[in-house]
């Protein structure tokens, strides 16, 4: 396998891990585990008010199908990175391990860097709609031109 298409492939991967993550975070944890009542009382006992909540779990769903599907991932992972500055925030005082009872801050900030890394990456292959990033050449979006070459070679 060449460069390119493990390039493509290993940005691929790192794109469908962190959308199953904000879904399984979004649907699993603070729907299904929280309740919707509890994630209320959670980020209202920490001064944030209850459309935050509603807005939070949105994100992360949509974002994470999105992320999964490869639509306009760059700038998907982006959108999702403050959500993750504020997970770091709350968090900060708890420590620095996420065992540490009510959770530490350093997997919200790892989620962070990653984010920041696809953004960085790009798309990767099966993007179905590929990012625009400045500087791309004429016609060509973001990562769009590496996921056509390595579709087009044969193994």
């Amino acid at each position: 396998m060449a460069q390119d298409q493990l390039r493509s492939y290993g940005t691929l991967l790192l794109r469908l891990a962190l959308g199953t993550m904000f879904i399984a975070h979004s649907v699993i944890y603070m729907l299904m585990t929280l309740k919707l009542s509890g994630t209320l009382e959670f980020f209202a006992s920490i001064g944030l008010p209850a459309w935050s909540a509603y807005a939070t779990i949105f994100a992360e769903a949509f974002g994470g199908l999105l992320l999964i599907l490869g639509i306009q991932t760059r700038w998907v992972a982006l959108a999702l990175s403050p959500i993750l500055v504020g997970a770091i925030w709350v968090h900060s005082e708890n420590g620095w391990l996420f065992a540490s009872p009510e959770g530490g801050w350093e997997y919200p900030l790892y989620l962070f860097i990653l984010c920041i890394a696809q953004w960085m990456l790009g798309d990767g292959a099966y993007a179905l709609s590929p990012s625009w990033f400045p500087g791309s050449p004429a016609g060509e979006a973001g990562s769009a031109a590496l996921t056509e070459r390595t579709h087009a070679r044969s193994p």
